[in-house]
């Protein structure tokens, strides 16, 4: 997926034409379950001229207190409601059409949702927006290494729809400071994680913050396994929306049930446009170093991070899908697994059992400590891990340090008794002088929430 980093806070998504022509939305009766009545094809592909602009910055209340914690007790009831409604909605919509999928979409969430475009396949998530009649805001991650042909392909499907696809770009000193330190080919030995959280997942966080849900092009059938229980809607376990908080952003899975031939052939049928990099083998496409053609009979994906664990190919931005297994090929809800670690940065030390336990000891400290306590194969640790990394490197040479101490496993007794860890993720903050460590209170987890915390307390 294409990704982008501007000077703005804000970003707009694309339109398309408002449903003039087509009336009130509860007339909307797809004909066919797979293909589109005769009658919806013959939607205007004019833009509409207006299109609201989109903070890409979450709506919060900016004053944190930290002993305020009943304040937030709410959140967690109108959260865990909405959790329920969206596993309703799911199984409402499971054998729907992709068209009827994308038209609730549409209806339910209007200009605070948006569909993501990667310059793959996933062009018929535009045209089933297209043909519903309704406006539709379109984005893409343009992290700098896209091939030739990808680039050509967008200005392709601007032009055939009338729209203006909003691009996100990786922060240009990020970038520069991987680059310069580990080289432009780093991927190739010690995995692409970091690249990719670098130029796809934090522009992607940042999208997000401005929209209530996203779109996008998930197949069950695209990754056996990472992506073979997608359902079609699900409270995104990753990031983060507008509101700010776990489960406040909705993802959209129209096709999550729609074979790849069934794709295609819908593509052929409505002649879309398609990326000329299709004809030359190429199926799933990410950046032009990690991409390459597979040959027949092998799985799309085979052609993505060659190089690795071929039941890992994810790239961050859908990294909810990854389970952890233990040895047994089931899920560890404890976190004995050997589960891949995650707040990996520079600037967030890690530490040991005897390095927490002696931060504990210290009444008068250097420095002060922001401490996540965590386990790697939580859901919402996971979700914060963009936002951690981003507050290290603001706090870099502050003084307060950032820190991180898996609590799971042998660890958890000892974290519920002396570090008042009660669920994943926990955050501490240890100031200069105090014997106590003080729990973040919130579920806001976005880095302007935690920087108010910090600042209230140092």
């Amino acid at each position: 997926m294409a990704l982008a980093v501007t000077s703005s806070t804000s970003i707009a998504f694309s339109s398309s034409n408002s449903r003039t022509e087509q009336g009130d939305s509860s007339s909307f009766q797809p004909s066919d379950r797979s293909f589109p009545s005769s009658a919806a094809l013959n939607l205007s592909r004019k833009r509409s001229p207006a299109v609201k602009a989109l903070n890409a910055e979450p709506k919060r209340n900016d004053s944190i207190v930290p002993a305020a914690a009943t304040v937030f007790a709410p959140d967690v009831v109108e959260k865990a409601a909405e959790v329920e409604d969206i596993e309703k909605l799911a199984q409402d919509l499971e054998k729907a059409s992709p068209l009827e999928i994308m038209d609730k979409a549409l209806e339910k969430y209007g200009n605070d949702i948006a569909i993501a475009f990667s310059g793959a396949e996933d062009v018929a998530l535009i045209e089933y927006a297209h043909l519903t009649g309704r406006p539709y805001r379109v984005f893409s991650l343009d992290t700098g290494r896209l091939n030739p042909e990808t680039y050509k392909f967008f200005d392709t499907v601007e032009k055939h729809y009338g729209i203006r696809i909003e691009y996100m770009f990786p922060d240009a000193v990020e970038v520069q400071a991987l680059v310069r330190t580990k080289g432009l080919f780093s991927f190739y030995e010690d995995g692409h994680q970091e690249c990719c959280r670098v130029r796809k997942v934090r522009p992607l966080s940042r999208a997000l913050k401005g929209l209530r849900a996203w779109i996008t092009g998930q197949r069950k059938d695209q990754s056996p396994g990472t992506r073979s229980e997608v359902p079609v809607v699900q409270v995104d376990p990753a990031f983060e929306g507008m509101d700010g908080g776990s489960g406040s952003l909705v993802k959209w899975n129209p096709v999550a049930n729609v074979a790849g031939n069934d794709i295609w052939n819908f593509l052929r049928t409505m002649e879309v446009p398609v990326n000329p990099l299709h004809a030359q083998g190429y199926i799933s496409i990410g950046c032009e170093p990690c991409t390459r053609s597979v040959l027949p009979g092998q799985h799309e994906r085979e052609g993505r991070w060659w190089w690795e664990d071929a039941k890992a190919k994810e790239c961050g931005l859908h990294k909810g899908n990854l389970k952890e297994e233990n040895g047994n090929g089931s899920v560890d809800g404890n976190g004995s697994s050997a589960a891949s670690d995650i707040f990996e940065s520079q600037n967030i030390v890690n530490l040991s059992r005897p390095g927490i336990e002696n931060l504990l000891k210290m009444e008068a400290r250097q420095d002060g400590w922001m401490v996540v306590l965590y386990a790697p194969w939580c859901k919402f640790c996971q979700a914060m891990e963009a936002s951690y990394i981003e507050l290290a490197d603001k706090l870099a040479g502050s003084g307060v340090k950032v820190g991180k101490f898996r609590a799971d496993g042998d660890q958890k007794a000892f974290a519920q008794q002396e570090l008042q860890l009660g669920t994943f993720p926990t955050i501490l903050f240890f100031p200069k002088h105090s014997s106590r460590p003080i729990k973040y209170p919130s579920e806001k987890r976005d880095v302007d929430s935690l920087m108010a915390f910090i600042n209230a307390l140092r």
